[in-house]
This record gives structure tokens, C-alpha cells and sequence, in this order.
């Protein structure tokens, strides 16, 4: 595979040229500090693709903007935070009249708006938050990190922290960026793909390339998460692109659309290892590394098994090198699998540790394992050796404070 010159930028989704956001606090959260309405909008109409849960109880605005990106183009994006609009008798009233408010303050077609709405789920949406803070949030859009940093603090629920990442590269002659923010910490399960991801670009590429790209980019990064095995009614990943870097537009594969989708592929998987770090009550990263395999998807429902188990999970926690829980889920993954070659280690700052060799356990030091799974970051490395096939897989453990933090989530 090609290497791409990537690098790390600052601005978020207003690091790509023609784009400005905006984040306020219009009355869905208790709390007057906290953000929770963000808009980001568009110069100009952007090519734009989206994907989304595959909960057969899906939310309004994921059914609205699905609808609204049916043909491949938009404008803007406005999210809530605070109230999920799911599962409400009058959820798709709610979200077209989002649009249409947003649609006529800012002289545009409602249908070249995405909406989004995160929170709690089954509560009727009000809508006097959104109508009341519409000017406000017109009036506050601004270019520049300052902008994006208000939008990216506005969509969260209980994230820790915010999640707003850019990277720029050059593709066919001319520098690109690539900006994103996401929110998730918790209902977290991908399957497409409670998260909502939010990118922008100012590459030239046509609706059908993007909506290529994001939908292969997913597969590897999104849909490598999970925090709790929950996938959420809300989820939605969208992309605009200006095409304001220039570019000759990508219209097919080749070597531009490459690059391109290795820029999209790097700004998903930061903001994927972002929400795995931030999930709810977790302590410490982990991430499951299965190589040797046969064949691709399976490596990717192999990693996925481990690092979705709760009793990994809780190992995790308690800096257990229960390297048992990791075969046992492996084993019920639904995959073929030869259980007599497996070797798994735990690896982390503090150096790596071979734990079961061949489906066997060795002898190793209690001490030292203890010593590297008490490390933030963890790496669980399974060598399936049947193959030549890899697939990494992100996570987080499973502390008392995840069952805190749901046990009184509406309150």
C-alpha cells in the first residue's frame, strides 16, 4: 500500500476551506455552560454521503437526513445534544420543522440539511430550544478552531472530552484538509454505525466517490468500536465537501481517490480511538490487534468479539491477565477457527508479555503482566497463524462508574 503524507492540523471541521460552525447553549441541558446546539455550514452546496445505524429503532433525524442526502448533496448540519427525538410520536414533525427554521434563517432548502439530535431517548423533543436559538446560532457562525471547538462541545452527551481532529494532504498537486468532530461515549456498538460523527473537506470528489469512500473507511475504523455493545438509534457519520482545495474532482478510483480515502481512513480512526478512550467510565484504552488470519472480515468479527466481551472488559479493569476470557471469545465469535494456534499477548508501555501459546497457557510472570495491563493504553495481540489477514478492533474497560453513569443517566 502506498504511504501518504498525513499530517495533523489544527481547526477541526473549519480547517477545510468553506466552512464555519457554531455552538451554543439553547435550553436542553440543565446545565447553562454547556453547548448544546451545534451548525456548521457550507460556502457553498458540497457533494456529501453519509452512513447509518442499522438499529431497526432508528431516530427521526437519522430517517430525515437519510432522506435529505439521497442525492448526494447539503449545505449544513444542525445537532442537538440533551434529547435523543427517538421514539416519539411527533419525531419526524420535530426534525423537519429543525430544518425548516434553519432552512429559512439562513435562505437555503431544508432538504440540503442533516439533522441530528443525541441524548435521551423516548422524551418529546421540544422544540423551543431550537426556535429560540436559531438566531443566536445564525449569528455566532464563524470560521476558524475557535468555531469548530463551540460545535464540537455542543454535540456532547457524557463525553469527557471533546473530539475534534484535522489532517491535511495533497492530492493531485493541491493540499486538501479533512476536519471532524464526533461525540460518544456510551451506547456505543457501530454497526453501520449513542455517536454522531461530522466531517468536512475541501477536496474536489464527486457524491458517489465520497459516499465509496466513507462507506469501505467505516468498516475499519466506526465499526471497530465498541464501549458497551449497544448500537444506538442515533448514529450517523456525514461528510460535505467544498471542493474549494482545487483538486481536479475524483470522479473514479484511481490514485487520487486513494489518497483521498487514506485522509478520510485517518481522520475516522482518530476519532474512532477517541470515543473507544472517552467511554463511559472507562480507565483504560484497549485495543485488540488479530493478525494471521485467513481472510479479512473474520479477523474483523475475531477483534471485534474480544473487545466487545464484558468479561475482557472487566479484566481490563481489574489489570487481570485472564487471557482465558480473550480464547473464550474467539471462540463463540462464529468464526472457524484453529483453537491449537493461537498465541495471544498482552503488550503496553511497560513491555508486552506472551501469555498463551499454541491454545495453551505458559508460564509467565503475574508481577510484570500486572505491571503492563496497569497502563492507560493496553494492546491485546492475537496471532491466529493460519493467514496473512489483520483487523484491529478499539475499547475501553468496564469499571463501576460505567453502571454509575447509567444507572441515573436521566436524572
Amino acid at each position: 500500500m502506498t504511504d501518504y503524507k498525513i499530517t495533523a492540523i489544527e481547526g477541526g471541521i473549519c480547517a477545510a476551506a468553506g466552512f464555519k460552525a457554531s455552538g451554543i447553549h439553547a435550553g436542553f441541558r440543565k446545565n447553562k455552560q454547556k453547548r448544546d446546539l451545534a451548525l456548521i455550514l457550507a460556502d457553498d452546496m458540497c457533494t456529501a454521503a453519509g452512513v447509518y445505524t442499522t438499529n431497526k429503532v432508528f431516530a427521526a433525524p437519522v430517517g430525515v437526513t437519510r432522506a435529505h442526502l439521497a442525492n448526494g448533496k447539503a449545505r449544513a448540519v444542525i445537532c442537538n445534544s440533551g434529547n435523543a427525538n427517538t421514539c416519539n410520536t411527533d419525531g419526524y414533525d420535530k426534525a423537519n420543522a429543525t430544518c425548516d427554521m434553519l432552512a429559512k434563517a439562513l435562505n437555503i432548502n431544508a432538504d440540503d440539511i442533516i439533522v441530528a439530535s443525541t441524548g435521551v431517548i423516548g422524551v418529546p423533543l421540544p422544540i423551543e430550544p431550537i426556535e429560540n436559538g436559531i438566531p443566536q446560532l445564525v449569528a455566532e457562525l464563524a470560521y476558524g478552531a475557535e468555531a469548530s471547538d463551540k460545535a464540537a462541545c455542543a454535540i456532547m452527551t457524557t463525553d469527557v472530552k471533546k473530539k475534534e481532529y484535522a489532517y491535511e494532504l495533497e492530492i493531485g498537486g493541491k493540499t486538501v484538509h479533512i476536519g471532524g468532530i464526533c461525540k460518544g461515549s456510551g451506547m456505543i456498538r457501530p454497526n453501520m454505525a449513542t455517536m454522531l460523527c461530522f466531517i468536512t473537506t475541501d477536496a474536489a470528489v464527486s457524491s458517489e466517490m465520497l459516499q465509496k469512500a466513507l462507506s469501505e473507511v467505516i468498516k475499519d475504523t466506526f465499526n471497530m468500536v465498541s464501549v458497551d455493545g449497544d448500537t444506538s438509534t442515533n448514529d450517523m457519520v456525514t461528510v460535505m465537501a467544498s471542493g474549494k482545495a482545487g483538486n481536479a474532482e475524483i470522479t473514479s478510483e484511481g490514485a487520487d481517490f486513494d489518497a483521498f480515502k487514506a485522509g478520510l481512513e485517518a481522520i475516522c480512526r482518530r476519532l474512532s480511538i477517541a470515543i473507544a478512550s472517552d467511554g463511559e467510565g472507562a480507565t483504560k484504552l484497549i485495543q485488540c490487534n488479530v493478525h494471521g488470519f485467513k481472510d479479512v472480515e473474520g479477523a474483523r468479527v475475531l477483534a471485534k468479539s474480544v473487545i466487545s466481551s464484558s468479561l475482557v472488559k472487566t479484566a481490563m479493569f481489574g489489570a487481570d491477565a485472564n487471557w482465558g476470557r480473550i480464547l473464550c471469545a474467539l471462540g463463540y465469535a462464529g468464526i472457524d477457527i484453529d483453537t491449537d494456534k493461537i498465541d495471544v499477548k498482552f503488550i503496553s508501555h511497560a513491555g508486552e508479555i506472551l501469555v498463551c501459546e499454541n491454545g495453551r497457557g505458559v508460564d509467565f510472570s503475574e508481577e510484570l503482566a500486572k505491571t503492563i495491563l496497569l497502563r492507560r493504553h493496553i494492546t491485546i495481540d492475537v496471532d491466529m497463524k493460519c493467514g496473512g489477514a489483520s483487523a484491529i478492533a478499539y475499547g475501553c474497560d468496564l469499571s463501576y462508574e460505567y453502571v454509575r453513569i447509567n444507572g441515573d443517566y436521566r436524572s
